[in-house]
């Protein structure tokens, strides 16, 4: 697929649970304040979307214990945004401190806990085909949903032999399936600033984590048990890394209160 000058290099990825009663109000602050002031107003933004997991599509995460989560039904909101290839470490220092401002300025939601916030280097990503849509368009298409899957590399094993079992043997039998992505990336873990906020909880084993998101052209728990309910068990069998998380999210719908009464 040819190369364009906008390129994915870090996404944020950031998790979070409003406390109960309180979903409407965060859910409204989040779209209409938060999205934008927190990260899209800044330089070199260029794609954000958010998602949701209501109670039917939680019960299908796994595994159970997973550090990604404290319990399955933890983390019902989760946003994504791009940030342009190169350009990190100006976006990751404005970023910290527009959330400092933000926070003195009483602009911050108190009513919600972040499960998983972290930044995370786009590494690669793969289409079904060369006319699918490509990772930094993938946000702004409107898919119906993701799959986000998690590993962590066994001892002695790098990236890029994870890399290479991906590309060469999970992917295609997946884009050959009816459940299987329209587009998905790898990603690494990134360090957080050593002054980001401190109710963001760090990660141990950063260096072996790695994270992908899966856009599907339909329902992300369609055929779950013949497609991404195997993941795991496939990871696993590689030898390569130990299964962290699957979890499948739909989309929002901007501007209106759906699904804050289907979290729990």
């Amino acid at each position: 697929m040819k190369k364009y000058p906008i390129e994915l290099g870090t996404l944020l990825f950031t998790m979070v649970e409003p406390h109960k009663g309180h979903e409407v109000e965060y859910n409204r602050w989040y779209e209409r304040d938060h999205f934008y002031g927190g990260v899209l107003v800044g330089a070199y933004s260029f794609a954000g979307d958010r998602f949701v997991a209501t109670r039917d599509l939680k019960a299908l995460r796994y595994p159970a214990d997973s550090p990604m989560t404290p319990d399955a039904d933890t983390g019902s909101y989760l946003a994504i945004y791009w940030v342009l290839k190169g350009h990190h470490d100006d976006w990751n220092r404005w970023s910290v401190d527009t959330v400092k401002n933000l926070h003195a300025t009483g602009r911050m939601f108190a009513e919600r806990t972040h499960i998983h916030t972290q930044l995370y280097d786009n590494q690669w990503s793969m289409t079904r085909t060369e006319t699918t849509t490509n990772i930094e368009l993938a946000l702004d298409r409107g898919y119906p949903g993701i799959v986000v899957n998690v590993g962590e590399l066994n001892e002695g094993v790098t990236h890029e032999q994870m890399s290479d079992w991906m590309q060469k043997q999970w992917a295609p039998k997946a884009f050959a399936a009816s459940w299987g992505p329209d587009v998905f990336n790898y990603t690494k873990l990134l360090p957080l600033l050593p002054d980001a906020p401190p109710d963001v909880p760090r990660v141990p084993k950063a260096d072996q984590r790695f994270l992908q998101i899966h856009f599907v052209d339909h329902a992300p728990e369609s055929e779950w048990d013949q497609g991404y309910g195997r993941f795991g068990a496939d990871l696993e069998a590689s030898g390569l890394a130990k299964h962290l998380w699957t979890a499948p999210f739909k989309n929002t719908v901007f501007g209106t209160d759906t699904y804050t009464d289907q979290l729990w």
